[in-house]
C-alpha cells in the first residue's frame, strides 16, 4: 500500500463518535449512515472496495462475502471480542489478517453476569413489573421469596479472563467457587480464586447451584450445554449466560424451565438473536436483556481505540496485537 496513500476502512455499523471521529482522521473511512446491520450484498458491495472491513458481530462475514473480497482487503479488524462471526479459515487462505479486541470487555461482562446472578436469584425483573403493573398490596413475610447467594455453588463454564472476573466478584458476595475449561488453570490462579476444578464437565454441572456460561462460541461449544446436560442439573440450579447463545439448547432450555425442572435463567444473548423464543419470553422465572453485556461508553471506547491500533499497526506494516489465531478459534 502506497505511504501517500490512505487504507479504505469500512466501518458496518454505527460506532462511538470520538472513535468514528479519530479514524476519519487517520484513514479514509466510510462510515454506517445508519445503525442498521447490512445485509450479505451490502457486504460483498463493501469488501470489493475496502482495505480495512470493520465488522462487528451482527455481521457474518462467511466464505462467500470473503471470496467476493477484492485483492485489496488485507485486514478484517472486528469490533468485538467474539469471533464465530467471521470464516477464519476463508479469511486465511485468502491471506487476510482478522483482528479483535480481547480484554477490553471482562470487567463489564463480568459485572452482567453477577447482576444477572442475582436478578434471575433475588427475582428483581418480577418485582420491578410488579410495582409498575399497580398491583403490589405492600410487604408481606412470604412476597417475592427468592433464594440468597450467599454460600452457594457456582460453576463457572470458561476460566478465561471473563471467568475469572466474574469468579472475584462472586467470592466477594460468599459463593464457592467451582469452574470447568479446556485447560485447568494455574495452581497460583486457583488458590486466589479458591476454585475447584472439575475435569468432568457433567460431574460438575449435577452439583452447582448455579451455573455461568463464559466461554467462547466455537464448533467445540456449540450445545455445549445440550438438552442431556440440562437435565443433569438440579431443579432449584440457575443458569446463567452472558458469552453466546449457541452455547445452550435454547428449546430444551425453554421446556425445562416452562416445567419447573430449573429455578430460572439470566440470559443476555440467544441462540437466534435478535429473534427470542417465545415462549421464553413468556416465562417469569427468567431475566431476558437485550445483549448488553459489554455495554458501557467506556469498553465501546476501550473496543474502537483497539481497532484503530489493529489498523494503523498492520498499515504500518508490523503484527497488529490482537491477531486472531489459528489454533485459538
Amino acid at each position: 500500500m502506497p505511504e501517500h496513500k490512505k487504507p479504505l476502512v469500512v466501518v458496518t455499523r454505527k460506532l462511538p463518535d470520538v472513535i468514528e471521529t479519530r479514524m476519519m482522521e487517520l484513514f479514509d473511512t466510510r462510515l454506517s449512515p445508519d445503525d442498521d446491520p447490512m445485509t450479505q450484498q451490502q457486504l460483498i458491495d463493501a469488501v470489493k472496495v475496502a482495505d480495512v472491513l470493520v465488522p462487528t458481530v451482527t455481521d457474518r462475514i462467511d466464505r462467500a462475502v470473503i471470496e467476493a473480497a477484492g485483492p485489496q482487503l488485507r485486514l478484517i479488524a472486528s469490533f468485538g471480542t467474539g469471533v464465530d462471526h467471521i470464516d477464519n479459515k476463508a479469511a486465511r487462505e485468502r491471506g487476510i489478517v482478522v483482528t479483535n479486541t480481547p480484554g477490553v470487555l471482562t470487567e463489564d461482562t463480568a459485572d452482567m453476569t453477577m447482576a444477572l446472578i442475582l436478578a434471575v436469584a433475588r427475582r428483581l425483573a418480577e418485582g420491578e413489573r410488579l410495582v409498575r403493573s399497580g398491583q403490589w398490596k405492600g410487604w408481606g413475610p412470604t412476597t417475592m421469596l427468592g433464594h440468597r447467594i450467599w454460600g452457594k455453588r457456582l460453576g463457572i463454564l470458561g476460566m478465561g479472563r471473563i471467568g475469572q472476573a466474574v469468579a472475584r466478584r462472586a467470592r466477594a458476595f460468599g459463593m464457592s467457587i467451582h469452574y470447568h475449561n479446556r485447560r485447568r488453570l494455574h495452581p497460583d490462579i486457583e488458590q486466589e480464586l479458591e476454585a475447584t476444578y472439575w475435569e468432568s464437565l457433567d460431574q460438575m454441572l449435577s452439583r452447582m447451584d448455579v451455573i455461568s456460561i463464559n466461554c467462547p462460541h466455537t464448533p467445540a461449544t456449540y450445545h455445549l450445554l445440550s438438552e442431556r446436560r440440562l437435565k443433569l442439573l438440579r431443579p432449584h440450579c440457575y443458569v446463567v449466560n452472558t458469552s453466546r447463545g449457541e452455547v445452550i439448547d435454547e428449546n430444551a432450555l425453554t421446556r425445562m424451565l416452562s416445567k419447573g425442572e430449573l429455578a430460572g435463567a439470566g440470559l443476555d444473548v440467544f441462540e437466534h438473536e435478535p429473534a427470542v423464543n417465545p415462549k421464553l419470553i413468556k416465562l417469569d422465572n427468567v431475566v431476558l436483556l437485550p445483549h448488553m453485556g459489554s455495554a458501557t461508553i467506556e469498553g465501546r471506547i476501550d473496543m474502537g481505540e483497539k481497532v484503530i491500533v489493529n489498523i494503523k499497526t498492520f498499515i504500518d506494516g508490523h503484527k497488529p496485537p490482537d491477531r486472531v489465531l489459528e489454533g485459538l478459534v
